[in-house]
C-alpha cells in the first residue's frame, strides 16, 4: 500500500490510529512513549499497562485520551528482558501487527513511528527498509492514509533514504509541508 513520510512530532497528529514504540511490558516511558502519554495524560500509561506484558512483536490497544486520534496502538517491538533490544524480526512483526490492529478497528488513517529504532538500539536505516517494506506490502482493509513519521531533521532524512532504497520508488516519500514542520516541533524528546 501506498504511504507518506512525514516530519514532525507523533503526539500532534491528526489520526484515527497513533502508533506507540512499545516495550514489551507497555510502560510508556521515553521517546515515542513519553510523547504520547505527555500528550494524552497519565491515564494512557495505566490503560496500556493493564493490557501488558505482551508478547515481542505483538500491538494491544488503548484510547488515545487527550490525543488527537481515537485509538493508540501498542507496538512492542523492544523486549523487556535479555539485552533490551529489538531485532529485525520484532520490527517487522510490531510494525504489521500495528497495521492489522488498526485495520481490524476500523481505523482510515494511521501514524508509525520507526519502531524499535529509539531506546530499544535497532539501526534507524534497517528498522526504516524493514517498516516501509511492511507498510507497502500490506493489503488493507480500511486503512487508506498510512504517515510513516520521522522527529528530527537527519531521521526525516534517514527514512525517507531508507524508504526510496526499499521500496524501489521515489515518490514514496514526501516532505511535510512548512506549516506542519512548524506545528509539530518541540515536544518529543
Amino acid at each position: 500500500m501506498e504511504f507518506e513520510v512525514i516530519q514532525g512530532d507523533i503526539a500532534v497528529q491528526s489520526a484515527d490510529a497513533l502508533v506507540n514504540a512499545a516495550g514489551t511490558n507497555l510502560r510508556m516511558g521515553s521517546g515515542v512513549a513519553g510523547a504520547l502519554r505527555r500528550g494524552a495524560g497519565e491515564e494512557i500509561n495505566r490503560a496500556a499497562m493493564e493490557n501488558g506484558p505482551v508478547d515481542l512483536g505483538s500491538a494491544a490497544v488503548t484510547d488515545a485520551y487527550d490525543l488527537e486520534a481515537d485509538y493508540v496502538v501498542h507496538a512492542a517491538a523492544m523486549p523487556h528482558y535479555g539485552d533490551g533490544k529489538a531485532t529485525a524480526a520484532s520490527v517487522r512483526d510490531a510494525t504489521r501487527n500495528a497495521l492489522e490492529r488498526a485495520d481490524e478497528l476500523g481505523c482510515r488513517s494511521i501514524v508509525i513511528p520507526a519502531l524499535g529504532c529509539g531506546v530499544a538500539g535497532f539501526d534507524l536505516e534497517a528498522g526504516a527498509e524493514i517498516i516501509g517494506e511492511e507498510i507497502g506490502r500490506y493489503e488493507p482493509n480500511s486503512l487508506e492514509d498510512v504517515r510513516f513519521i520521522a522527529y528530527s531533521d537527519e531521521e526525516y532524512e534517514t527514512i525517507s533514504t531508507a524508504v526510496r532504497g526499499a521500496t524501489g520508488s521515489a515518490d514514496t516519500a514526501e516532505s511535510v509541508s512548512a506549516t506542519e514542520s512548524e506545528e509539530t516541533t518541540g515536544s518529543n524528546p
